[in-house]
């Protein structure tokens, strides 16, 4: 009986569319307040975003556009944006889950994840260097093989692990490994650094003219423990301890980027390559899922095997747009930003320090676990690093199959007038079919058109004097029309509640027959 099935379909609408060290040096016994968490961005809803025209006219075109966005992958992927890896066990969960015991857990080694993973900065204060210490603290459970193939199993969709190749078969493993790790809360971490040699492939580390400082190697105790996630996020002070070479560079007095290797106290896997960077300059903050690297995240079994088992490779020549800045660009300093969470970003690093210049890093910590934080934390980590460096100046690089990238990049531009020099968008939809997601190009009305730039490929970033603002490749036409962009079937926003109202019985029936089709109920 087919009348019960409009209801049914009509409400499935708002889901489609990084040896002994010296004594420590005395740290000060208080540190900055907590910064309070972000406020939750409402999760995008794809109804919302895509208009309708005659169902007739496009019957076949739908049919194939609702079978191709949704199919039969999880429900978070009509959140606007896939989230691939969301609702990690943490903890007690990971330890019932695998049937580990307190005692098995107790003997294996406490490993520190993530400050190998993400590099830290250090900004100047009339105090001196304040230094970022930024990572998570973890027991690794021994799991067997065969379990971790049952485990990696569950993110990989219209496929197994028994039917990829060896190396991506390994690969799914070690990330599988790493998200089946019990943090470890109310830990005590200590840090010993020192001058660092150059790191990443061109030599530059960080930006053009990086340099080794000539001191600065001493101990650091963190204030406090670890949160309850095994956590730890502090900017702490750093002395200005004189070393054979000289000293650390006063951020007021240099323009240059200094290199630390920051060490864990007690384990071999918490190493890291931080960052001093110069009250003013410039910086690039760049993300990587689909600007750096090939993810196609719009298209869920595509991206979960590229981030999850296939080895990661750079989106067309955009490695040599990022070395030809790091070289061209004096003291350039990169910034990688991903929302990625942290417990599955170790291939991202390894990745960015072979193939891309060496610099900062953020992803997005425990504490941010589930899709609506995940839409926040982005524009979380930006105010972080741009209240960080209030006089320098930033350039902002992503594609538009982030909703949140679409909303935050140029709220940035407003929030903090100024400071944002240029802002670089992939147009994913113009360049791939697979991304049917349309994208919001409303943020941007207002601002200065010569400031932001959508592009199709690397090369249209070539020539560009971004040092002194030119964002705007002339040769690349714009289409901005702030609104909606990027819909199906070459649909404008504007329309949609139009037609909406002029559906009548026989489009409902249209409907009707086309989810009953893609659903797999008629």
């Amino acid at each position: 009986m087919i009348s019960p099935l409009p209801h049914v379909l009509l409400a499935l609408l708002p889901v489609i569319l990084a040896a002994p060290a010296p004594a420590p040096i005395a740290v000060p016994a208080t540190v900055a307040a907590k910064a309070p968490h972000p406020m939750i961005t409402p999760r995008a809803v794809l109804a919302d975003r895509i208009e309708h025209r005659d169902i007739l006219d496009s019957i076949t075109g739908l049919e194939s556009y609702v079978s191709s966005v949704l199919g039969s992958f999880p429900s978070y992927v009509a959140s606007g944006v896939p989230n691939f890896f969301q609702d990690f066990p943490t903890g007690s969960n990971v330890e019932s889950s695998l049937g580990i015991s307190d005692s098995d857990l107790a003997a294996t080694p406490t490993q520190v994840l993530n400050i190998p993973l993400n590099r830290g900065y250090a900004n100047w204060t009339e105090q001196g260097w304040n230094l970022r210490f930024r990572g998570n603290v973890f027991k690794q459970p021994n799991i067997s093989e065969s379990k971790l193939n049952d485990l990696a199993n569950i993110f990989l969709v219209g496929t197994s692990i028994e039917a990829l190749p060896a190396a991506e078969q390994t690969q799914a493993r070690n990330l599988t490994a790493e998200i089946y790790v019990v943090q470890q809360g109310n830990v005590n971490v200590s840090m010993h650094i020192e001058p660092a040699s150059s790191q990443g492939t061109d030599g530059t580390a960080g930006g053009s003219n990086a340099i080794t400082p000539g001191g600065g190697a001493q101990n650091i105790s963190l204030v406090g423990e670890t949160t309850a996630e095994g956590d730890f996020d502090q900017f702490l002070p750093i002395a200005n301890v004189s070393g054979p070479g000289g000293y650390l560079l006063p951020g007021n007095g240099t323009s240059q980027i200094q290199r630390l290797n920051v060490y864990t106290n007690g384990t071999d896997t918490g190493n890291a390559t931080s960052y001093l960077v110069p009250t003013a300059g410039l910086t690039i903050i760049s993300d990587i899922d689909d600007i750096l690297r090939v993810t196609r995240i719009y298209q869920p079994a595509d991206g979960l095997l590229n981030s999850f088992a296939k080895a990661f490779t750079p989106w067309m020549n955009m490695p040599d747009i990022y070395a030809n800045w790091s070289q061209s660009i004096p003291d350039f300093h990169f910034h990688y930003l991903t929302t990625t969470p942290e417990q599955v970003t170790r291939n991202y690093m390894d990745f960015i320090y072979k193939t891309y210049p060496g610099g900062s890093f953020d992803t997005r910590p425990l504490n941010f676990s589930d899709v609506s934080a995940t839409l926040s934390i982005r524009k979380f980590l930006l105010e972080k690093i741009f209240q960080t460096y209030p006089n320098r100046k930033f350039i902002l690089v992503a594609d538009t199959s982030n909703s949140d990238v679409m909303k935050d990049y140029p709220a940035m531009a407003t929030e903090f007038p100024g400071q944002v020099q240029c802002i670089f968008l992939r147009n994913t939809s113009a360049t791939d079919d697979g991304d049917k997601f349309p994208y919001d190009t409303s943020g941007f009305q207002g601002l200065d058109n010569s400031t932001y730039m959508f592009f199709k490929v690397p090369d249209d970033l070539t020539g560009l004097d971004i040092i002194n603002g030119q964002c705007v490749n002339s040769t690349i036409k714009q289409n901005v029309t702030f609104s909606t962009q990027g819909l199906p079937f070459g649909l404008s926003k504007k329309s949609a509640a139009h037609r909406m109202e002029a559906w009548n019985g026989a489009a409902i029936v249209g409907l009707v027959m086309v989810f009953g089709v893609a659903f797999g109920v008629l």
